[in-house]
């Protein structure tokens, strides 16, 4: 079975299979998926992925309305965690960020209703054959950027906003001879 280049382990390869790029519509798991990008800034995915069910553990399963309101005793414990990444300002940011996201949801009725703007509310297929054909960032990851930082979301910036888009199912960035390519909705002729 053909794969992206990059699932090569027993970490990413169910993660590539069942999870990446598909489209995600839940508010705890967008706010998961947030979470989690942030944290891996300047890390690989795959320690994330390592990390990911003890980020659950101890994020209260990414329950925005319980993270928004964690103190000190909570923070400090958590940078006493080995099993997550212990750095104080991404923490601070999953904090900060659970309350501005509760902000939007409140605002838009879902902060599915609010992210999903960014592209239309319709998943984008590209077509690319290769990692290097992957962009970085684009002109949508630039706005919802953009927004986010306005609306005090931190560990957003643009390249971790695409990563998002990628993870959430918002962009379908598998390789177009990957086999999760036609099954989330792409079509491709390879001539």
């Amino acid at each position: 079975m053909k794969r992206c280049a990059w699932a090569t382990n027993e970490f990413n390869i169910p993660y590539h299979d069942q999870e990446w790029g598909v489209p995600v519509h839940e508010d705890r798991l967008l706010f998961e998926f947030l979470v989690l990008e942030g944290a891996q800034a300047g890390l690989s995915w795959d320690t994330i992925l390592r990390k990911r069910t003890r980020y659950r553990e101890v994020f209260d399963n990414f329950d925005p309305a319980l993270v928004a309101h964690y103190g000190k005793r909570k923070v400090d414990a958590l940078l006493g965690d080995a099993g997550i990444v212990r750095n104080r300002l991404k923490i601070a940011a999953a904090i900060g960020n659970a309350q501005a996201f509760l902000k939007v949801a409140g605002e838009f009725g879902t902060f599915d209703a609010y992210i999903w703007q960014f592209i239309g509310g319709r998943p984008r297929v590209n077509a690319c054959r290769t990692l290097k054909d992957l962009p970085a960032r684009t002109a949508e990851s630039d706005a919802m950027n953009k927004d986010l930082k306005r609306r005090g979301f931190r560990f957003v910036g643009s390249t971790i906003c695409y990563a998002f888009m990628q993870a959430v199912g918002m962009v379908n960035d598998h390789a177009v001879d990957c086999f999760r390519y036609a099954e989330l909705g792409g079509y491709f002729r390879l001539d």
